[in-house]
């Protein structure tokens, strides 16, 4: 007999359901741990007289092996960023700066005299910690 595989799983009396949104998107939320589970609960419960046709399952662990291998090059990409916002950053301390304010967006100038790095950094102006992607332009 086959089981199905829902979005729900049962432990004792309690039940828990996962849900995604997005619809199409929703491939694209399950890690590599959950597509291994899915997979062996597939396997697990096959039906003997029906087995799981080999390309069929060759396909999935493909998909599992494409799915890692993007994660990683967002990684990668995502550390890359983060290095060259921050080079950016600490390129300006020194330096004359034009940047916007972020109450009423009007725009100010200052000497950049410190910067913060990370996915998100900042330039030191006077009292000032601004976004590096509020910075508008540098003066010579």
């Amino acid at each position: 007999m086959t089981t199905p595989i829902s979005g729900q799983s049962q432990t004792g009396s309690t039940t828990t359901t996962s849900s995604t949104s997005g619809g199409a998107n929703a491939l694209t939320s399950l890690d590599s741990q959950a597509f291994l589970k899915l997979l062996v609960a597939q396997l697990r419960y096959q039906d003997p007289d029906n087995p799981t046709d080999p390309t069929q399952f060759m396909s999935q662990t493909a998909t599992l092996t494409q799915v890692q291998k993007l994660t990683d090059l967002t990684n990668a990409e995502t550390s890359m960023l983060t290095s060259s916002l921050s080079a950016q950053a600490s390129n300006l301390v020194g330096k004359t700066v034009s940047y916007k304010t972020k109450v009423d967006g009007d725009t100010m100038t200052g000497t950049v005299t410190a910067a913060t790095f990370g996915a998100s950094p900042t330039v030191r102006i006077g009292n000032t910690d601004v976004p590096l992607s509020m910075v508008t332009g540098q003066k010579s």
